[in-house]
């Protein structure tokens, strides 16, 4: 924590997540894994349905194992593919008879698929059933009797015959499959959403008839009521409910908050990036109401505005209903119905508070626990019941802070509780906190004051800096399971009542004097304490954060900075830069209790002489104006993390010999013209990433690095800057075994490519732009478990043919070479799915021919080249989903294309002046660019197929 005198601990988070499947799919691999099997699971996991298909969760064994059985229970439905061999495999056998038992004693849902073979087969077992019951009855006499019910119940269910569908298309097939899959998902999920609103059903079915999606119009409903009352668990309800209804829809949260820290800008380009689909930038909130109402107004949309608190906000997101399409609803959650009825066009819809039953239903669920029931559990109930007066989060958060203790400790509540009857909603939240353990409660109160919101992966950070021990995990499971925290999309949510709990618990014994609290992070109380005596010592600010100071402020807070002398977290941001200037003065003192230090706008001086920090973990500067760090040596036993940032006048790093558990090291946009030569001989760094750094002229040759995993180097691209030449790499003089990834822009790399075989075996990417080579030497022959490997911009290097003889490569890109050296081979691959060779100046004569033998490429990019015509056999690509031939002057045919293709780019092709019926075995076709092409034939019926596509595929 924070604060907590705890010590250092090197632990990460990891949340252990259960597993659970919407659909597991049994089938025969040997008839369908690389075809109907797989085609549907690609389907399904697009349309984000979580399928559970043996050869990408669990490889077979011999036998089939518990975790198996575990997949099939933890599955809402199963898919069983009928083929002919199906009955041949025990596997599928046993899987098909736990499947049918899971469907009577767990309501598993059951679909059959009959794929190449007739229903009736299967249910009297003939044809290829009965040869393969003959061997079985043999073999697992046991089991034939139970397989053969199995079988037969299976095929008592309403199923699919694939041959028999849009005339023996499979693809209409799998979607019409997946349509009826998401379908029945979609309708457990609305049973889901019942059992979670309980207490308030009666109040989302009358939310729903005033969002009335039947009637005709834009219609604006305001869902207004009391922090805590349910109206963000309505609006989001209702969104799960009808969001189907709509073209699109768009959750926009927290708008008081993210609209005071972020801008209402900001706001405007999440809901047109959602909603159009693409990234959206915007110059101004006037030009983003413009585009709203000009792109929206033909839409019909359904947008959730959460949290509103001012008028503006609503002017900015939703100023009019005619900014939206026919049939479009927004529905907005707020404290303020003034804000509402100005708006005029908005229906407001007040939330009650719960009555007595409803409250009573809903803290039953939080609080009763069957397996420890306690005596006079209904009365004491009654007693919460009342005392919540039927505030929904209220009784969530008393109720899972009850849950599981016994009677004394219920009664010991419920008095405490009687003590203060009149007390705000924020005591009543506070009982949840007391019932924490002090860890826990230092935890809580540090991601109420500095993480809510923030992502979880930035805020362990901090946490494992400033010493907590391996145990976090459990402790956040414990804030949650109390109601106190969630975690949504990664980061820490809370409710607003909550955080206030919080922030009195660190408040409330001195409101007024912030130099008394253990935390601060307001920055009117931080700007404020200038007030008072600057020079007097304090023991008790261990926490701080202050973003955003106003001008003239940075000194003052660095003076009170100075007499700090318990800190163990300090964050100080500058978003206007202005404010820091040469005379501004650094912190004279800085406690040597410090565990993490993140500053963007550090002043000049280097760090003060007294400064010690045996305990600093991690290290954050941003645009800071210092020349070096420090003056003279700091041994920094425990610093992992140092990040420098922008700092330009930065001449030189630290020794990192005095930097001993150093992993992670970050220098961008320095002004370093050179770093110190330890860095090469550093025994601990796992991360180094060297970028735009325009002085550098040299990086340190590398001694020993045994533990470094990624290596990126980025110099300024010489391509627009070309007052700064490259860097050479660094000279290598051991093996690198532990590095995987591999990131160079703008460097000279011979000495590295003549050695990168040898001292770099265990690379798993290699990234190369914009380098230059001079003797043409590349030794790849180690390079066995390389996957992706891009060459982009390269000076001079001929491709080496012996990094294609590897077995894991998966994606290939190289593009604008310079002076590329013909032939070019590509033998066949077993796992690439990208290649783009695109800018390489490919000719007729120099066109890879093996390209065609590829069989499992999906992507492939040949644009801004000069070949007249593709030799290679482009249909027998399969799997190829993606063509570019883009800016492919003199092309002046298509050929005949793959099957499965449904992204086709053919752009100021301006030779290409006859297109035929090049699509007619393209039945997934339907994204087709033929700019600057001068004559298409077919046109309307190109478009024509394409649309049906689009209808058939419309959710892929």
């Amino acid at each position: 924590m924070l604060i907590h005198n705890t010590s250092m601990a090197s632990s990460s988070y990891s949340s252990q997540l259960r597993k659970n499947y919407d659909v597991f799919l049994s089938f025969r691999g040997e008839d369908t894994r690389k075809t109907f099997a797989d085609y549907l699971y690609s389907t399904l996991e697009d349309r984000l349905i979580s399928t559970y298909k043996d050869d990408v969760a669990l490889p077979r064994g011999e036998s089939i194992r518990p975790s198996l059985f575990k997949a099939i229970e933890g599955s809402r439905i199963a898919v069983i593919i009928f083929s002919e061999k199906y009955a041949d495999s025990s596997w599928c056998l046993d899987e098909l008879a736990h499947i049918m038992k899971c469907r009577e004693e767990r309501n598993l849902i059951v679909m059959p698929v009959f794929y190449c073979v007739d229903p009736s087969e299967v249910r009297k077992q003939k044809g290829k059933f009965e040869e393969a019951f003959a061997k079985h009855k043999i073999e697992n006499n046991n089991k034939v009797e139970s397989w053969r019910d199995a079988l037969v119940r299976a095929t008592e269910i309403a199923g699919w015959e694939p041959k028999n569908i849009a005339n023996g298309h499979e693809m209409k097939a799998i979607n019409q499959i997946v349509d009826t899959i998401f379908e029945t998902l979609f309708s457990l999920t609305s049973l889901d959403v019942e059992e979670d609103l309980v207490g308030m059903g009666v109040r989302l079915q009358q939310l729903e008839a005033e969002v009335d999606i039947k009637s005709p119009g834009v219609r604006m409903v305001g869902i207004w009521g009391v922090g805590g009352s349910g109206k963000t668990t309505l609006a989001t309800s209702i969104c799960m409910r009808i969001s189907c209804h709509f073209q699109g829809h768009c959750v926009v949260e927290n708008i008081r908050e993210e609209s005071a820290t972020c801008g209402l800008k900001t706001l405007q380009e999440k809901i047109l990036s959602c909603l159009l689909k693409t990234e959206t930038r915007l110059q101004s909130v006037a030009q983003g109401k413009h585009i709203i109402r000009s792109r929206l107004s033909q839409s019909n949309v359904l947008i959730i505005l959460d949290d509103v608190d001012h008028i503006d906000q609503l002017d900015a997101l939703a100023g009019s209903n005619d900014w939206f399409g026919n049939g479009s609803r927004i529905i907005i959650t707020t404290r303020n119905e003034e804000l509402l009825i100005s708006h005029k066009e908005v229906q407001v819809f007040p939330v009650t508070l719960l009555s007595r039953e409803e409250a009573i239903q809903l803290f039953n669920k939080r609080a009763y626990n069957k397996n420890k029931p306690i005596k006079d559990y209904d009365s004491l109930s009654l007693s919460v019941v009342s005392y919540a007066a039927g505030l929904p989060l209220a009784l969530k958060v008393i109720g899972s802070f009850l849950c599981g203790k016994n009677e004394e400790e219920w009664r010991c509540t419920l008095a405490r509780l009687k003590e203060k009857p009149d007390m705000e909603i924020v005591e009543i939240l506070k009982i949840s906190y007391d019932g924490l353990k002090p860890l826990e409660k230092q935890l809580f109160l540090d991601i109420t004051c500095f993480f809510r919101w923030e992502s979880t992966l930035h805020a362990m950070e901090v946490f494992e800096a400033c010493g907590y021990g391996p145990g976090i995990g459990i402790d956040i499971t414990v804030l949650r399971q109390k109601a106190l925290i969630t975690i949504v999309n990664g980061r820490f949510i809370m409710h607003d009542l909550i955080q206030e709990m919080g922030h009195y618990i660190v408040r409330h014994e001195h409101p007024n004097d912030p130099e008394k609290h253990s935390r601060v992070w307001k920055r009117d109380e931080i700007e404020n304490m200038h007030l008072r005596d600057t020079t007097m010592e304090n023991a008790k600010i261990k926490a701080i954060q202050y973003l955003d100071p106003r001008d003239g402020y940075l000194s003052l807070f660095c003076q009170n900075v100075s007499n700090m002398k318990n800190l163990r977290y300090l964050k100080a941001v500058l978003t206007t830069l202005d404010y820091i200037d040469e005379n501004t003065e650094a912190p004279s003192f800085l406690s040597n209790e410090l565990c993490y230090i993140e500053w963007k706008g550090y002043p000049r001086s280097p760090f003060p002489n007294s400064f010690k920090p045996m305990k600093l973990v991690t290290l954050k500067l941003q645009y800071s104006l210092q020349k070096k760090l420090w003056k003279g040596y700091k041994h920094l036993p425990n610093l992992k993390v140092l990040l420098l940032s922008h700092m330009g006048y930065l001449l030189s790093t630290p020794d990192f010999d005095e930097l001993p558990c150093l992993e992670k090291l970050i220098l961008n946009s320095c002004g370093l013209k050179k770093i110190h030569p330890s860095l090469g001989n550093h025994k601990s760094v796992e991360y180094v990433s060297i970028t735009g750094c325009w002085k550098l002229r040299m990086v340190p040759k590398i001694v020993h690095m045994g533990k470094l995993k990624t290596l990126k180097i980025h110099h300024p691209s010489f391509t627009y800057i070309k007052k700064f030449p490259t860097v050479k790499f660094p000279k290598v003089e051991s093996n690198m075994e532990s590095l995987v990834e591999l990131s160079l822009e703008c460097m000279e790399i011979d000495t590295l490519l003549s050695l990168i075989g040898e001292r770099c075996a265990n690379l798993i990417s290699v990234e190369l732009r914009d380098c230059c080579i001079k003797k043409n030497k590349a030794n790849f022959d180690g390079l066995r478990h390389l996957e992706k490997f891009t060459l982009n911009g390269l000076f001079y290097l001929d491709m080496p043919g012996n990094l294609f003889c590897n077995f894991w490569l998966n994606t290939i890109k190289v593009d604008r070479r310079r002076y590329i050296r013909p032939p070019f081979v590509f033998p066949q691959f077993t796992h690439l799915r990208k290649l783009n060779v695109s800018v390489c100046g490919l000719t007729d004569a120099a066109m890879p021919s093996e390209i065609g033998e590829i069989f499992n490429l999906e992507e492939l990019d040949l644009s801004y080249n000069h070949f007249t015509k593709l030799d290679f056999c482009l249909s027998q690509l399969t799997r190829l989903k993606v063509l570019n031939l883009t800016h492919c002057g003199e092309l002046l045919e298509l050929p005949e294309l793959p099957s499965g293709l449904i992204i086709l780019r053919v752009e100021f092709c301006y030779s290409l002046t006859i297109v035929t019926e090049f699509y007619t075995r393209c039945k997934c076709l339907c994204d087709v660019s033929f700019s600057g092409v001068r004559t298409i034939n077919d046109g309307d019926q190109l478009l024509e197929s394409m649309f049906q596509v689009s209808l058939s595929l419309s959710e892929y």
